[in-house]
């Protein structure tokens, strides 16, 4: 039986490293792309090639070489992303270039490249949005504003091009990576700042990559045959909650 093929952008470290390693354990055949060179840590059962999905002609060589290496590409996952950790005023063109080249024209590159095919033998595309996107972050404009877009896209590509693919995105919240790290730094207290936010858990404990590569297990499955257009949280039940600190009461 041939294997179904995916593509899962950023797959070199964090979030994007588990899902191709939880997608080769479903079966998946993968490849995975960046903009840097394939990693010791990356899967040797999975295809890599360096490109920036930022680029129309590197998103066309992404598809190309999955097709040349797999065959037909059947699902996608968007997850390549980055964040500049700067409100508006301090925002360069250079930081707006960054983050919504990758973040916003990435996650659109891939897909309009990955659509055509998709449309005539049925698909799938995951984007890798964020609570970000919804509730915002400080000092992480451009972030904020390029996950909403993530978000907003994800509904379009669902009603555009449904029945024949299916286009969902995950929204997760702290998942314990170097991003997050990065985030948590620009607290006057870092330490004192990752206390606080996990307090605000209500399963007690930060996310982990292998949470959001379940959930693309899951949306990559017939068993999820019926979703499609929907953004969905995974951030422990931080965003459930009041801003009430739990602990007080």
């Amino acid at each position: 039986m041939t294997k179904s093929v995916a593509i899962v952008t950023g797959g070199g470290q964090g979030i994007g490293l588990s899902i191709v390693q939880r997608l080769l354990d479903d079966g998946f055949q993968v490849l995975s792309c960046g903009r840097g060179e394939r990693t010791a840590q990356f899967p040797k059962s999975a295809e890599w090639i360096q490109a920036d999905v930022s680029k129309v002609a590197d998103a066309t060589r992404i598809v190309e070489k999955a097709e040349h290496c797999f065959g037909p590409v059947s699902l996608l996952v968007n997850n390549a992303g980055v964040q500049v950790e700067k409100n508006v005023v301090d925002s360069s063109d250079d930081d707006w270039d960054l983050v919504v080249g990758v973040n916003c024209r990435g996650v659109f590159n891939m897909s309009r490249a990955c659509l055509p095919a998709m449309q005539k033998s049925n698909g799938n595309i995951i984007n890798i949005g964020s609570i970000s996107g919804n509730v915002s972050d400080p000092s992480m404009a451009l972030y904020n504003a390029s996950k909403a877009f993530v978000h907003g896209l994800t509904r379009s590509i669902a009603v555009d091009h449904g029945p024949t693919v299916r286009c969902n995105a995950i929204q997760p919240g702290w998942i314990m990576t170097a991003m997050a790290d990065d985030a948590f730094a620009l607290a006057n207290n870092p330490q004192a700042a990752k206390q606080d936010a996990l307090s605000r858990h209500p399963v007690g404990r930060f996310g982990k990559p292998s949470d959001i590569a379940d959930l693309v297990s899951f949306l990559a499955s017939d068993q999820s045959h019926y979703i499609s257009g929907e953004c969905i949280t995974v951030d422990g039940g931080m965003t459930a909650a009041s801003p009430l600190q739990p602990g007080l009461f």
